[in-house]
């Protein structure tokens, strides 16, 4: 769906949830209301008709934006088949990273070896595989829901792990905006669950953050990674000391 068909849609909607007819827009819009259903059929408004029929509703135009931008389907998740196209390619999974942590075009020509038509390939097949939308300018759109998580043990969480997690716990967690912490415990049905929500809870304030930092030049900003995780859980060289095994 275009995005004027997508507007349009957005307006009539908003109009049924307002009890008004095409017939009562004929006043404000000076129109018949003929006139009006021809509009609305050829989805060819002026900005200036737009923000009448908004006006009428009680709204502002960013109002039916944002309703607008509230209705779109973003996606929740990818088919194995996408995600296996996605890994394929190295470049494609950092071009992928960079867009998901909100550089832009110019930030990643500026930072990264890759040419121009080598990021526009690497972009254009994000935009098949529907996770992103390439604007005119090469502008990015993410086509991503904000609770989107990638398959549990699909092709990309796979590839994270054998290429990703050694790299990541390479480290002392000494430096400066590092911090690492490893928590063992015993806990009921009930507080499992409790904890597992505030993780949820947290990772979803991590990338409000993200987002609201995202217009911020990129020396003010610098990458960072968070890994959120419980599961049950025994140490592997301990089990040998556990009593009745197998039994």
């Amino acid at each position: 769906m275009g995005q004027t068909t997508a507007l349009v849609q957005c307006l009539k909607r908003c109009l049924k949830e307002h009890g008004i007819t095409y017939a009562e827009l004929a006043t404000p819009l000076e129109l018949s209301e003929a006139s009006i259903k021809r509009l609305f059929a050829e989805e060819s408004f002026s900005l200036k008709r737009l923000d009448k029929i908004c006006a009428y509703m009680g709204m502002n135009l960013s109002d039916l934006f944002i309703k607008l931008e509230q209705q779109q389907d973003y996606l929740s998740e990818l088919t194995v088949t996408q995600e296996k196209a996605l890994v394929e390619d190295d470049r494609l999974v950092l071009v992928m990273q960079l867009v998901f942590s909100d550089w832009t075009f110019n930030d990643i020509l500026q930072m990264f070896t890759l040419t121009e038509p080598e990021l526009i390939a690497s972009l254009v097949k994000l935009d098949k595989l529907g996770l992103i939308k390439l604007l005119p300018r090469n502008h990015i759109k993410l086509l991503t829901a904000h609770n989107f998580r990638w398959r549990k043990d699909g092709p990309v969480q796979r590839f994270f792990r054998q290429n990703i997690q050694s790299d990541f716990f390479q480290s002392d967690f000494d430096q400066v905006g590092a911090n690492l912490t490893f928590l063992t415990g015993m806990l009921s049905t009930e507080a499992h669950q409790t904890f597992s929500k505030k993780l949820e809870e947290l990772s979803k304030e991590f990338d409000q953050l993200c987002k609201s930092d995202a217009k911020k030049p990129l020396n003010q900003r610098l990458g960072h990674a968070v890994v959120l995780a419980i599961r049950p859980w025994k140490l592997s060289f301990f089990k040998k000391y556990i009593k009745n095994q197998g039994s």
